[in-house]
């Protein structure tokens, strides 16, 4: 519950206790402000995101542009190919067993190769259509 103090008349004396009481309720409003407490909140997620990227690119054995582009292509082809790691194959920054649904190595796809008469006929797939990595079927032993 708050409480409404008024201000102090002109040329009124106050006691240090009183200026005391005035000081710890004003700043009592300011720390529990809804406005501050949200910004607070808001912020978090932000500095936690910060944090994390900033310890990646320091950890990361790649430089730091590189490091960056792969962090980006991890959010998927579209991402990589905006970054300019649409191709990536395994072992490169920018690759990663996510953006490979086939398994071949190469990230997003095969790479394009200069097409001749031979490899325009599109063979049929010999395996299942696609491989999904991280979905993992727990089976009983």
């Amino acid at each position: 519950m708050t409480r409404i103090v008024k201000p102090p008349r002109p040329g009124a004396r106050t006691t240090p206790a009183e200026r005391r009481r005035r000081r710890a309720e004003r700043t009592r409003a300011r720390a529990l402000s809804p406005v501050r407490l949200v910004w607070l909140l808001f912020s978090l997620p932000l500095i936690a995101g910060s944090v994390a990227v900033s310890v990646y690119l320091r950890t990361s054995p790649y430089p730091r542009a590189q490091a960056m582009q792969h962090l980006v292509a991890r959010a998927g082809c579209e991402a990589a190919a905006r970054v300019g790691v649409r191709y990536a194959r395994k072992g490169q920054p920018g690759y990663h067993a996510r953006n490979d649904p086939d398994g071949d190595g190469v990230a997003c796809g095969s790479a394009p190769a200069a097409r001749t008469a031979a490899s325009a006929a599109p063979e049929p797939p010999s395996g299942p259509a696609t491989r999904q990595v991280g979905g993992a079927k727990f089976v009983r032993p």
